[in-house]
């Protein structure tokens, strides 16, 4: 199946968090379980409100919970959002359903809930397996309850099992984060994601950024870790397939994910979640109070919307497509945004090329390792506009 004729997917928002991590610019904030359960009851709303227009995002096939940490919901308000879902959506009964949680939250029963709720891909927030590194992130967990609960959740008989790994904390050891991943390899999880600390403005991290009080690691250094994670995980049976993301093989690649890299439609519910339906693109309210007093007043909780030009589409397609392994198709990007790419951009190619960031594979334009590096600057002087 190509790209442009995949299945849409949705996206879940669940904006709640035991504790709000000092890095972090989602939009989350902690309840307790009264709370928690009011937003669900709206979020169930705002699905409703989908339902005459369901036609518009036919046949969904992935659904992924995300956030804030979907875990920190009881299983059965996430059964009733999956209800909802099903009744008021179009969607297949195959659904492919990929759910975040914390280290904290799983434990036998917990698994087997999510499990019974058709839970295929559970993604674990693990961040570290450094005791200073986790207290430094704010986060919750301990390193033994990080490795216990991959060892859990693999028992669980879940189709993929990923973590989530944070590297370039500010004067962290190299041999810290070299540990790191491979405490992450020996437990043999089927996915890895590998995130560099960002700072964020508006965060404490970003705060404290501004004020002196913390930096952040030298270019050259990030660029050197970088390029170890990426070896050391092909090495030991993790390939990369997109900057931040390794699997053991193609099927354990995020399905969901992929879709917003392959520009496939995707609607997006709760607050601060956005939605893309092919040249359109919104987003919801961002805080909860808004998004909720919307909903009550049986409206989409929509805050702002723009209409994507063809050339703006090619663009993000380009950048997009240059994050990951397999690159750009160069027959299916003229077929889709009218620009013969190759030609447009024949001798930035070639210098592109003899620097060993890209290489031309048939009709494909490929990043290489060092082109994965510098990925977000790669993109920067092709030529989009319309041939």
């Amino acid at each position: 199946m190509s790209h442009s004729d995949a299945h849409p997917g949705l996206y879940l928002h669940i904006p709640f968090c035991s504790a709000i991590c000092p890095y972090c610019d989602f939009a989350v904030l902690t309840g307790g379980p009264e709370r928690r359960r009011r937003f669900v009851d709206h979020l169930i709303s705002e699905i409703s409100l989908w339902a005459p227009d369901r036609a518009v995002f036919e046949g969904i096939d992935t659904l992924y919970f995300g956030g804030g940490t979907p875990s920190a919901l009881a299983s059965e308000d996430i059964a009733r959002i999956l209800g909802a879902v099903r009744e008021n959506l179009s969607v297949q009964n195959d659904a492919w359903v990929s759910f975040e949680a914390n280290p904290e939250d799983v434990h036998a029963e917990s698994v087997r809930a999510w499990r019974d709720l058709d839970v295929r891909f559970l993604s674990l927030g693990i961040q570290s397996f450094d005791r200073d590194a986790l207290r430094f992130l704010g986060r919750r967990h301990g390193p033994e309850e990080g490795r216990r609960s991959v060892e859990i959740a693999s028992a669980a008989g879940f189709d993929t099992i990923s973590i989530d790994l944070i590297y370039g904390l500010p004067g962290q050891p190299f041999e810290i984060w070299r540990r790191t991943l491979e405490q992450a390899v020996a437990l043999g999880p089927d996915h890895i994601s590998c995130y560099q600390l960002t700072f964020h403005e508006g965060t404490p991290f970003g705060f404290r950024l501004a004020k002196g009080k913390m930096s952040e690691l030298p270019e050259e250094q990030q660029a050197e870790i970088f390029l170890f994670t990426h070896e050391y995980l092909r090495d030991h049976g993790y390939p990369a397939y997109e900057v931040s993301n390794f699997a053991r093989s193609p099927e354990h690649r995020s399905r969901h994910n992929q879709k917003y890299w392959h520009h496939v439609p995707y609607l997006g519910l709760g607050p601060s979640a956005h939605s893309f339906s092919g040249t359109h693109r919104w987003w919801n309210e961002r805080k909860l109070e808004p998004y909720e007093k919307r909903i009550e007043k049986g409206e989409r909780p929509v805050a702002g919307s723009e209409e994507l030009t063809r050339e703006d589409l090619a663009l993000e397609a380009l950048m997009l497509g240059l994050r990951t392994v397999d690159g750009i198709d160069l027959d299916d990007f003229l077929e889709r945004y009218g620009v013969d790419l190759r030609k447009r951009n024949e001798p930035l190619i070639e210098r592109l090329v003899e620097r060993g960031l890209l290489r031309v594979e048939g009709d494909r334009l490929i990043p290489t390792l060092a082109g994965l590096a510098v990925t977000d600057s790669l993109a920067r002087d092709f030529e989009v506009g319309a041939d």
